[in-house]
């Protein structure tokens, strides 16, 4: 048992000193300042790997910036993918969430989904808000929106189903009234995550970001690891981190019980853009995927990469 948390704590270790290496390239990447790091990834709990900021072209743009291929609608009230009220658009080179369409809010929140799952990834949206919240949907959701990772897949919902069961990377803006009111928070719809070392009973954990008024442009990014570790970044600085996200806790409603899994860890799922009341604009949706091939003999191989998947070794 000692030797058994020994290497555990190792692991730990390891898993969050690469991370925090990461993190620290990214951000020299973010500033445009010029500099050579070397790091370890401890694989297995004995290989080490050097590494280097990713190549851009390993960068994979989800939004084209000219439509919505490849994307997957679901919105309360509706079918998957009946895009009720043209809810989500592009227009000028940006995704679009709008209401202008809609008789009535009705509680039917939306999201957008990509069409394929990850697992270990540094995703980065670059988001805003603006235009005239709609006042017939809840109150709570005014400069409100967010993005669910590993979520359920859309097609698994029915029709009713208000929220999809995921991790919510949520997305604020401040109300003018000087009160403080962080972005980049992590909100819990049919999941629970470990914080601080235990389970944590709030369906929002607040990030220590600072309060961003208006309609400035944000820049979120978040590096998942699995049902491991998970880092929220904005505007350059690391503002919260948690680990072991899993099926649990409330707040969805109507969803299929076969998904609902209680306990079940969450190592990956898809990525969606959301809908709840208060339009907002999308101008960059992309992302590193930190899971390939950790072969150095394969042409394939990354240094930045964190988990092995052999069958991408060339």
């Amino acid at each position: 048992m000692v030797i058994k948390k020994s290497f555990n704590g190792l692991a730990n270790y390891a898993i969050n000193a690469t991370l925090n290496l990461y993190i620290i390239i990214m951000r020299i990447k973010y500033c445009q300042i010029t500099l050579i790091l070397f790091a370890f990834i401890l694989f297995n709990y004995s290989n080490a790997y050097a590494q280097e900021e990713a190549n851009p072209k390993d960068w994979v743009q989800l939004f084209n910036g000219k439509d919505l291929k490849d994307w997957i609608v679901k919105i309360n009230h509706h079918e998957v993918g009946e895009n009720f009220g043209n809810n989500f658009r592009v227009e000028n080179g940006i995704m679009q969430v709008r209401y202008d369409k809609f008789p009535e809010f009705n509680e039917q929140f939306g999201h957008l989904y990509y069409k394929t799952p990850y697992s270990y990834y540094h995703l980065v949206v670059e988001y805003r808000f603006t235009g005239e919240w709609r006042k017939d949907a809840p109150a709570y959701t005014i400069k409100n929106s967010g993005v669910m990772i590993h979520s359920q897949d859309p097609r698994t919902m029915p029709k009713d189903q208000n929220w999809p069961i995921s991790i919510e990377f949520q997305l604020l803006a401040g109300l003018g009234d000087g009160k403080s009111r962080p972005t980049g928070n992590m909100c819990s719809p049919g999941t629970e995550v470990i914080y601080k070392g235990k389970m944590d009973p709030r369906h929002c954990i607040e990030s220590s970001s600072k309060t961003y008024e208006g309609e400035q442009w944000v820049r979120a990014e978040i590096i998942v690891l699995g049902d491991s570790l998970i880092t929220h970044i904005i505007n350059g600085d690391t503002v919260l981190q948690y680990s072991k996200p899993q099926i649990g806790g409330g707040v969805v409603n109507n969803y299929d019980p076969k998904i609902k899994q209680d306990g079940k860890l969450l190592t990956s799922g898809f990525i969606a853009m959301q809908s709840e009341g208060q339009p907002v604009d999308f101008r960059k949706v992309e992302i590193l995927n930190l899971e390939g091939c950790m072969d150095p003999k394969s042409k394939n191989y990354r240094h930045y990469y964190i988990k092995s998947d052999a069958s991408k070794c060339k």
